[in-house]
């Protein structure tokens, strides 16, 4: 090929690259372009997938579908597995007597009277192979085959920085709809503290301390039961803070798998395990300048805790398999429902991390020791949900009012919630009666579960009502229950078994 002919087709092939963001689009017109000003008979572009360590074809000309399907690799397998394998071009002259040519799509039919020359040239980003760009042609003993590598060479470059090109601009793109998404929470929930409901002097004195914290940046530690409104304090400190404006980042720490939690946390590089095939930033990188909340702080294990303690002393960590020190001006808020006190004397919670932690700390008190909250709670929720579901709801009952007064609220505000949620469902009055709510709510006077007939009877009553409470509390975990009530969790389940208490329904 003259080199007029190859800077033209340099420059189409340079053209159809930048035309679409559609990568396999791209590609495909490449192939197109090869076919139509060169003898090409066949091309294929082989992309290699790291974590099944399988190389596949992901666009080709002069091939069928089924063909393409049929073309799969291991690595080292073949022309192809062994360019991705060596990153080295490899030409055959004729495929015929090249033992190493596998044929997998079957296409391939060698004749008398037209051999078939092949050339493989590896894709790379930098110095990492990702795939494979290979050409048929008829063979011709005056046709240089290093030239024919040489402008193939060219190509494979020019695809694998359009591919590097187009990984930054979804990077961005997505950066730019987390943002947006995060702009679009912030304007839709202006966090104040009268979001959070409760006149009691007990959340008196926790509006109080959210206002004394939230324009610091001192660590704060929030305590308190499952369910009592931890992460709307933290909301409210973020949200009335000097970093309003900045990320709020939230980690439910003991949803994450204990091999995946540094990563998360700390972000990874390229290579870095097994699937960590680009870069990641982790959630202390992306709340740089706002606040992260680190929910359930207390399930971290040892190993994390000790990262942890860097980051609050130090302001910097490094990504997991990286060696950059990535400083983070980030403000912490924890989050716990467990005695950190009794993990630390336990040897499960480090010491100096907790008292790193306790810098300010923050009680959200359970429901039962702010009854006064409950109606106000019940209310807010009424409203809420008889909109949500069309309902023209507007009261509760006076039996119904101390049925809700009277019961002890294990799961909180978000049992309340629950419960009035299914109570809007329910009800196809206007007002809510006491027989509308769960007969663990309703009073012994409507429920018949304490005193009655017998001792026997009330003893199995209280005993069931117990049992079911704490199922509640853990979410129908029947070991947490049974150590929350201080037996064996055989006996447990024997009395679950026997009151007829399904474990499953409390999940």
């Amino acid at each position: 090929m003259r080199k007029i002919e190859e800077v033209r087709l340099l420059y189409e092939i340079s053209e159809a690259l930048n035309m679409s963001l559609d990568l396999r689009k791209s590609l495909y017109k490449v192939l197109d372009i090869l076919s139509d000003s060169t003898d090409m008979v066949r091309g294929t572009i082989t992309i290699l997938n790291p974590l099944r360590d399988e190389i596949s074809i992901e666009v080709a000309h002069g091939l069928s579908r089924a063909a393409m399907q049929r073309g799969k690799y291991k690595m080292g397998e073949g022309i192809t597995g062994r360019v991705i394998q060596t990153g080295k071009p490899i030409v055959v002259p004729r495929i015929s007597e090249e033992p190493l040519f596998l044929n997998r799509t079957a296409t391939r039919r060698a004749v008398s009277d037209q051999e078939i020359s092949f050339i493989c040239v590896p894709v790379k980003k930098g110095s990492q192979v990702v795939g494979a760009l290979s050409v048929d042609r008829p063979y011709e003993a005056s046709y240089a085959l290093k030239d024919g590598e040489r402008l193939l060479s060219i190509i494979a470059t020019m695809i694998a920085q359009h591919v590097i090109n187009l990984e930054t601009i979804h990077l961005e793109r997505e950066r730019l709809r987390e943002e947006n998404r995060r702009l679009r929470q912030e304007l839709s929930n202006k966090y104040r503290i009268t979001n959070i409901i409760g006149n009691s002097n007990k959340m008196r004195d926790v509006f109080q301390m959210i206002s004394q914290v939230s324009k610091s940046n001192a660590t704060v530690l929030i305590r308190g039961e499952s369910g009592t409104g931890k992460e709307l304090a933290a909301n409210a400190i973020h949200y009335n803070s000097l970093r309003a404006n900045a990320p709020f980042v939230k980690v439910n720490c003991a949803a994450l798998p204990a091999n995946l939690i540094e990563s998360e946390l700390f972000g990874h590089e390229k290579g870095a395990f097994t699937g960590a095939i680009r870069q990641k930033r982790g959630k202390f990188e992306l709340a740089n300048k706002g606040t992260i909340f680190l929910d359930e702080i207390g399930s971290v294990d040892m190993e994390i805790q000790v990262k942890l303690l860097r980051v609050l002393q130090e302001k910097e960590f490094e990504r997991v398999g990286g060696y950059e020190t990535i400083k983070a001006d980030v403000r912490i808020i924890a989050a716990t429902n467990k005695n950190l006190e009794r993990a630390v004397a336990e040897g499960s919670f480090r010491g100096d991390l907790y008292y790193r932690l306790n810098v300010f700390p923050i009680y959200m008190p359970p429901l039962r020791e702010r009854k006064t909250d409950i109606l106000l709670l019940a209310d807010y929720f009424l409203e809420r949900y008889a909109k949500e579901n069309q309902k023209d709801i507007r009261r509760f009952s006076t039996p119904a009012i101390d049925m809700l007064m009277q019961y002890h609220w294990p799961g909180n505000v978000r049992e309340l919630e629950n419960c009035i949620e299914r109570v809007v469902l329910l009800c196809d009055e206007g007002v809510i009666h006491s027989y509308h709510l769960p007969p663990t709510v309703q009073t012994a006077e409507e429920s018949g579960t304490l005193p009655g007939r017998s001792l026997e009877e009330a003893v199995a009553n209280l005993e069931r009502e117990i049992i079911i409470d704490a199922l509640k509390s853990t979410r129908g975990n029947m070991a947490k229950a049974a150590k929350m009530l201080h037996t064996t969790e055989r006996k447990f389940a024997y009395k679950a078994k026997k009151y007829g208490v399904d474990y499953r329904l409390y999940r």
